[in-house]
């Protein structure tokens, strides 16, 4: 049993020893959603997500005995990061067990904190194994990243923090992982508030808390955007928990993980990994079951790798035909070229790439295929261009961004 006493206690340790990070409000995901946001960036840590929390909570309970001992940990990469650094600051040799998935950016910041990495696996579950091996072999202090009760504790500090400042807060989304995350805020808001709701977010590829809850088997696996989340095997404490006190789960899609990372990004203009944006995921989702409500949202994580990021921000560009490609049929005559590239200008299009083919048997013999990829306003900016280059007789179709840029 975790009581908030037991939260209250983990946040004296941990005061001074961490960052209590900010939490500000978002009008503008307020716009998007119909809710009035507030946001917790736990990307504000050192090592950019919450996990240092539970994993400080854990280490400083340590015994002399066991601190010599040293300690070992699996992860996807933040709880990695926040067990190696604080681990480090403590004098404590630490061993991570990572998958073989794990973003680079995740795996080299951990070795810089001083741990050593072990890849193995491609699954957390995978990792786990690996670590509990190593952890009977060589006496190895066991650091769980979600099923421990200092751990949910240590977590559990952020809804104090929360709700000290937003004592009127109707809802908290959470994302789910393991359960660690949303089990110790789930015990702190409802001690503190016992009518605000508190709701739970998985990624579609990784249903293994709504299987656990709703007795159902969906396929649990694959590559996500939100691998911090990406947990087969659910907690032994927390889903007790998360069964009494979270009122739902959702399940979001790998482009609304998306269009969160992004929206992040370009309008509150800081990082968020596909985890640390599934709870606004799950708000673009299903605006209507938060509309008027004041809800707080946890950015738990903001390690991503950034050639991703850069993906996704290209991918969304063109999910708003804001970037567009389309390929045309053309005389293979000169100046064609440069006609086009007078006619594009005229209309207000960027050219940002251009791939000019000629020996394909779907064009005629004196004809070739030309791909351009432009910059535009929106979609009616998009449908303009389209529908000039089509009278001029060019014969556009569209085709996907990432077919002409690779």
């Amino acid at each position: 049993m975790i009581r908030l006493s037991d939260i209250e206690d983990a946040q004296t340790i941990l005061n001074g020893r961490i960052l209590r990070t900010p939490m500000l409000p978002a009008p503008k995901f307020s716009a998007l959603t119909g809710a009035e946001v507030f946001v917790k960036y736990e990307n504000l840590q050192v090592t950019n997500s919450f996990k240092e929390r539970g994993a400080l909570n854990k280490l400083a309970s340590l015994t002399a005995q066991d601190r010599a001992r040293g300690v070992i940990a699996m992860s996807a990469g933040n709880h990695a990061q926040a067990v190696a650094y604080h681990a480090a600051r403590l004098g404590i040799a630490a061993t991570i067990v990572m998958p073989v998935t794990t973003p680079a950016v995740k795996v080299a910041a951990t070795r810089a904190y001083g741990a050593t990495v072990v890849l193995h696996g491609e699954t957390i579950a995978e990792s786990q194994a690996r670590a509990e091996d190593l952890h009977a072999r060589h006496g190895l202090i066991f650091i769980h990243p979600y099923d421990d009760p200092r751990i949910i504790a240590g977590q559990g500090s952020i809804a104090i923090e929360m709700l000290d400042e937003r004592p009127d807060l109707d809802c908290l989304v959470v994302p789910i992982g393991g359960g660690g995350l949303i089990s110790g805020n789930a015990i702190a808001a409802k001690a503190i508030n016992p009518a605000i709701e508190v709701v739970g977010v998985e990624a579609e590829l990784y249903p293994s808390m709504w299987n656990a809850l709703h007795g159902e088997d969906r396929p649990c696996g694959g590559a996500t955007l939100a691998e911090g989340i990406a947990v087969k095997n659910v907690g032994k404490l927390t889903l007790p928990i998360i069964r009494e006190l979270v009122s739902d789960v959702l399940l979001v899609s790998e482009s609304q993980l998306e269009r969160a990372v992004n929206a992040y990004l370009t309008l509150q203009k800081t990082m968020a990994e596909g985890a640390g944006a599934a709870g606004l995921a799950a708000m673009l989702k299903e605006p209507a079951r938060f509309k008027g409500k004041r809800v707080g949202l946890i950015l738990c994580g903001g390690n991503i790798d950034p050639r991703i990021l850069a993906s996704i921000m290209v991918r969304e560009l063109e999910r708003g035909e804001q970037i567009v490609s389309f390929r045309l049929t053309i005389p293979d005559r000169p100046g064609v070229l440069g006609q086009i590239a007078t006619r594009l200008g005229d209309l207000g299009a960027n050219i940002l790439q251009v791939d000019h083919k000629r020996l394909f048997l779907d064009v005629p013999a004196k004809g070739a295929r030309l791909d351009v990829t432009v910059e535009t306003r929106d979609h009616a900016h998009a449908e303009e261009i389209m529908a000039a280059l089509a009278a001029d007789g060019y014969h556009p179709a569209r085709i996907h961004v990432s077919d002409v840029m690779g």
